[in-house]
């Protein structure tokens, strides 16, 4: 009997000292971190790809540059007051608000507004925009109408729950619903397009 209980416990296989639990721990919590790291690697990238204001009006500046070449320089840029000629490029670029051949590019500065009561608590947009108005607009009757058009935005958003603009289909609505409403009480000019510049919502 003592024979047999000595071999058993030499059969018997010696501990090896891991807890399978803690190996399983260490793994997942690797697996987490990476997936951490692969998510914030993105959402960088992401935010690299957001165009900006400067871009969209360097980008129409540059395009409008070329049609101007295509025109054979009929469609040239010219800046405020009335000075055009060879520096009208250089002046358009250094302007705030481009002037193109095609229209007139008024970048609002980005604002913050709430929106309509979701389900859930509430919820609010930061928005940048960049008005794309025709050539018969004049800037100073803009200038004159920026709270009258900022009251008119942040009026629109007040109204929209988050669902709403979270859908392709409700950003293209917004931007209709703007123009139509901007567009009822400008006197010379119109609103011909909008560019998302900056859209988040928290």
């Amino acid at each position: 009997m003592a024979e047999e209980k000595h071999e058993k416990d030499e059969g018997a296989a010696p501990p090896s000292g891991k807890n399978p639990l803690l190996v399983i721990l260490v793994l997942v919590n690797t697996i987490a971190v990476g997936a951490v790291g692969f998510f914030q690697f993105q959402n960088h990238k992401k935010l690299n790809a957001v165009t900006t204001a400067a871009d969209v009006m360097k980008q129409d500046l540059e395009g409008g540059g070329e049609h101007a070449a295509a025109a054979g320089g009929h469609g040239e840029a010219k800046a405020e007051g009335g000075h055009g000629g060879g520096h009208g490029g250089a002046e358009a670029k250094a302007e705030v608000e481009g002037v193109k051949a095609d229209g007139l590019l008024y970048p609002l500065e980005p604002f913050t507004a709430n929106l309509a009561q979701g389900d859930g608590p509430r919820r609010f947009i930061r928005i940048s925009l960049v008005l794309k108005f025709n050539k018969e607009t004049k800037k100073e009757e803009i200038d004159a109408r920026k709270p009258q058009i900022s009251d008119t935005i942040i009026s629109m958003l007040n109204s929209k729950k988050p669902e709403e603009l979270l859908k392709k289909e409700g950003k293209e609505y917004l931007k209709e619903e703007v123009k139509t409403s901007i567009n009822n009480f400008l006197v010379d000019g119109q609103i011909t397009d909008i560019y998302y510049v900056g859209f988040q919502i928290n």
